[in-house]
Order: C-alpha cells, then structure tokens, then sequence
C-alpha cells in the first residue's frame, strides 16, 4: 500500500470555556476527518520529548513520528531550519533558528515574533557576512519572521544555550556555553558579541524607524535557540526502502524531510501560513502517489493561531483543512494516516503535554465515529508514543 502521513502541526488542544468546553477540533466541523475516524482506527499519541524540555518540540516530535529515536538522530534546531531554505552546510558550520524579535531598552522581550513581520530582508542584508574573532556570521531568510544564522570558521561548537527565553516579560538570555570545552566557551562569546552588534544596527535601521511611526512593532533583537551541526542521517529509504516526498510550506519540515532523503516537492501558494493554498498541496499529495511510496503533508497554521490564543482562528482553519480533505477521501490501496506532531494549547498560547489525536484510514475500522480528542481515546490504538506510529503503519501497510 502507499502511505500518506498528513501532520497537522498543533493539532491537540484542551477544552475551552467559549467553545462549550470543546476543544478547537472537537468544536470544528469536520464531515471528512469524521468519515475518515468512522472508517478507520483512531487513537491517541503521547508526542515525544527530551525529559528535560517542558513540552514536545516541533522538530525532535517528527523525527520521532518518522521512526527516528532524537535520541540517536537530533542535529539540533539549526541543522533542520538551514536544509529546509535549500543552504548547503559545511563540515563545522553551528547553526542556530532565530526569531525577529521585539525588545525594550532594557533587553526586556515584547513580543517573540516581532508582531509577525514578514518583510525582513533588508534587515538580513544588514546583518549578512559580519566578521567577529575570526568567525563569518552567515544570516539568511527562512519564512515570516524566522531567519538562520549560521556561523563559519574554527573551533565552533554547538554545546551553548539559547538567548531566546521564551516568553514575554523578561530579559532576553546571554548565551553561555554548555560545557567547559574552550570550542563551547569561544562559540559563547562570540554569539553574545555578534547579538550585541546585530541589536545596534537592527535599531537603526530604517525599516524599525518606519514601524515605529507606523505603529508597528520594530524588529530590533533575534532570538537565538537550537544550536546544531550538521552530520549525515541515514535516509528514509535506507532505513525504509520506501521512495518518500514531502510537501509542505515551513523550513523547518523541508528542512527534515531534506535530511532524511525526502524528494521535496514544490507547491506554488504553499507558505506555512494561513494563506497557504490547501487544495494544491492535496492535489500535489494525490499526484506524488503516482511515484512515491510515502508522501509527508505538512500543515502549520493550526500551531500558529494555537500560539497566539487564537482559538477560533483554530477551529475555522481546521474546517478549511476538512473541506479540502476530500480531494483524498477515494485514494485507491492507500493508507492515510492523520495525526499532530504536539498539541499547542490556545488558553496558555503554546505547546502543552496533551496526546493528540491519530486517525489511520484504509484497513482496519473500529467504534469510533468522529475525529476529536475525547473520541479517539475510545479508538483501538489506545494510547501510543510517537517513536511507535511508524512501526504501527507500516505493519498495517503490509
């Protein structure tokens, strides 16, 4: 059988007062996840996390999706995010993902994301090619208000902190090293120096003026988080002897499929947002069956009304979501598995512990008759770790 594995980022949620104690997907009108549920086997899915992370992360939750322990596979954040804008690492490149950001005068953090900007390559430009101890400091566009920079020269190591806090409120981290190598130490320091630097002139420069008198926030910080570097993993196919695509829209998932061997496929209108033209990516998935085994469909903007409290703004998009769906409601010998990589809890606007719910549609059936949290714990997968969703569909796939 063919396999297509659509992960719908942030999918899982809590119950919320103003839905009627529903959760965004319970509330949600869904006939074609719904028919998919009835018609399938459900269940529910504890994402995986590191025992030190608060909560399931994006990146280290798919590779676990994917079969891939991040125990043995995570590169770190950075690695994912520059393979996902198509750069090419060298050996010795650390990478880190970075946010635009607001702060104030005091380093204190307004808004993580910089009130969303879009428009940031004249504030790249800026920032490209700075020189600090011997070390290039290479920033480059990922989507919306997220960039990479990636720094190039000798005795770098990836064993440092974030400078991201992540929250609000508080003063932006100094990034210290992780271990008392002299690689992790210098790597520290010169981070902190090019963030002070990159702070100095994100100020100045005359798009933040323009946003300020604009009303808008100005994207004068980058938050830093997810040191990485680069080393082969071993591809899909080798692990899999299964011809894989990926489509979707955020760097981030080009950016694992990339390194995992994935053949990415290029979608015109797919963005990671809420723009993002659903129908042609479903048309894309169903024309991929045609010459791959396993087809990987992202979805992100369910996430991102979750982060930012927008219940509602969930709910709709996930009904965008379900209209579109019934472009692979009739696939012939195909599985189609539907399921989130980690709740993201819209009343505390980030991720949480949930499970999040697994629909697999194609083989086997069992009594549950809608898509939602609370109905697909009665489903007859029960409750599994992400790390066992791939031995579980390929067993069902043979």
């Amino acid at each position: 059988m063919k396999i297509v594995l659509l992960i719908i980022d942030g999918l899982g949620d809590r119950s919320i007062p103003e839905l009627h104690n529903k959760t965004p997907l319970e509330a949600a009108k869904t006939p074609n996840l719904d028919f998919l549920a009835k018609n399938g086997m459900c269940g529910l899915v504890n994402p995986f996390y590191f025992p030190w992370q608060k909560y399931p992360r994006s990146d280290t939750a798919h590779l676990a999706l994917f079969g891939y322990n991040p125990k043995t596979y995570y590169l770190g954040r950075g690695p994912y995010e520059a393979a996902g804008i198509s750069f090419d690492l060298k050996k010795g490149d650390v990478t880190l993902r970075a946010n635009f950001a607001t702060v104030d005068r005091k380093l204190k953090v307004i808004d993580r994301r910089a009130g969303r900007i879009t428009e940031t390559e004249s504030l790249i430009k800026t920032l490209n090619g700075i020189t600090i101890g011997g070390i290039k400091f290479l920033v480059k566009k990922s989507f919306g208000h997220r960039a990479v920079v990636i720094l190039r020269g000798k005795n770098l190591s990836d064993k440092i902190s974030d400078s991201d806090p992540h929250k609000i409120g508080v003063q932006i981290k100094k990034i210290i090293p992780r271990n008392k190598s002299n690689g992790a130490r210098f790597t520290a320091k010169v981070l902190n120096e090019f963030l002070s630097k990159a702070h100095q002139t994100l100020k100045n420069h005359t798009l933040n003026k323009k946003r300020i008198k604009e009303n808008k926030l100005p994207a004068n910080y980058l938050l830093l988080r997810g040191a990485g570097k680069f080393r082969r993993t071993i591809s899909f196919y080798q692990k899999y002897k299964l011809k894989a695509c990926c489509v979707a829209g955020g760097t981030l998932y080009k950016g694992i499929g990339r390194i995992l061997g994935m053949t990415l496929i290029n979608v015109k209108g797919a963005t990671g947002f809420a723009n993002t033209d659903l129908k042609r990516k479903f048309l894309a998935v169903k024309k991929s069956l045609g010459k791959y085994d396993f087809i990987f469909c992202h979805i992100k903007a369910v996430d991102s009304f979750g982060e930012d409290g927008n219940f509602l703004g969930k709910k709709k998009f996930i009904e965008k979501i379900d209209r579109n769906l019934n472009i692979l409601k009739n696939l012939k010998n195909t599985l189609i598995i539907i399921t989130g990589d980690h709740a993201t809890c819209s009343l505390i606007k980030g991720h949480c512990l949930e499970p999040v719910p697994i629909l697999v549609y194609g083989k086997e059936k069992d009594k549950v008759r809608e898509f939602g949290e609370r109905a697909c714990k009665k489903g007859g997968f029960g409750k599994m770790k992400g790390l066992n969703v791939m031995p579980k569909i390929l067993t069902l796939a043979k």
